[in-house]
């Protein structure tokens, strides 16, 4: 029972996620310069490479986050085996071939100058790194470490929510510039999701008994 209230509450977590940012992306399907995010790039939204590098990211980034909804469930995993297998594996080719390229491309003409585009330069590559080193460990078959790489993983993409929220809670606040703000949320977005992951997992390490050796992939 306590497990599929997890699975209910999780799904239900996901699909709001995935919500909120196919409304965020919903606009840029007119495929028009003049729009939300793009108005702010007009010294570069001229270039082909930037506008294939941004539209790449939004839609599979989309489709990334949506791909938790399968990966991390215990449920998914003793049920749906396959799908787990193969959502995983759709996950890993977006963002190693799509999303994190796309995304340092888009890091190198952030807004907000230095700072900010230094921060999701350093995301992607993470962002990048866990993906794969998710995937060498699945290959390998040792699942325990699979596991934890992909809880990383996931916890970059999203990123992406906790950056719109930081954005809305501190809009109409005058704390800061809009310069300094922005660079503010560049980096809370995804460090503050870092620091609670490995904060779980360092927990979970102690609590699980250390002659028990997980096994099991979904969480």
């Amino acid at each position: 029972m306590i497990r599929w209230c997890g699975f209910i509450f999780w799904c239900l977590f996901i699909m709001t996620c995935t919500h909120l940012m196919a409304t965020v992306i919903w606009p840029y399907t007119t495929w028009e310069w003049d729009v939300d995010f793009l108005l702010t790039k007009e010294e570069v939204v001229h270039l082909l490479y930037y506008r294939l590098a941004f539209y790449a990211h939004i839609f599979s980034s989309c489709v990334v986050l949506a791909c938790g909804l399968f990966m991390f469930s215990r449920v998914v995993l003793a049920k749906w085996s396959r799908v787990h297998r193969y959502v995983g594996r759709l996950y890993v080719l977006l963002i190693l071939a799509l999303s994190a390229p796309s995304g340092l491309v888009m890091a190198v003409y952030a807004n907000g100058g230095f700072w900010a585009q230094l921060s999701f330069v350093i995301l992607t590559g993470l962002w990048w790194w866990f993906t794969y080193m998710g995937y060498v460990t699945a290959r390998l078959r040792d699942f325990a470490a699979h596991k934890r790489w992909m809880m990383r993983s996931y916890a970059l993409t999203l990123s992406a929510i906790t950056l719109r929220i930081a954005q809305m809670i501190l809009h109409g606040y005058f704390l800061f510039d809009p310069v300094s703000q922005y660079i503010f949320v560049s980096w809370g977005s995804w460090t503050v999701n870092l620091l609670v992951i490995e904060g779980f997992l360092r927990w979970r390490w102690r609590v699980v008994p250390k002659r028990v050796k997980p096994i099991i992939v979904g969480a």
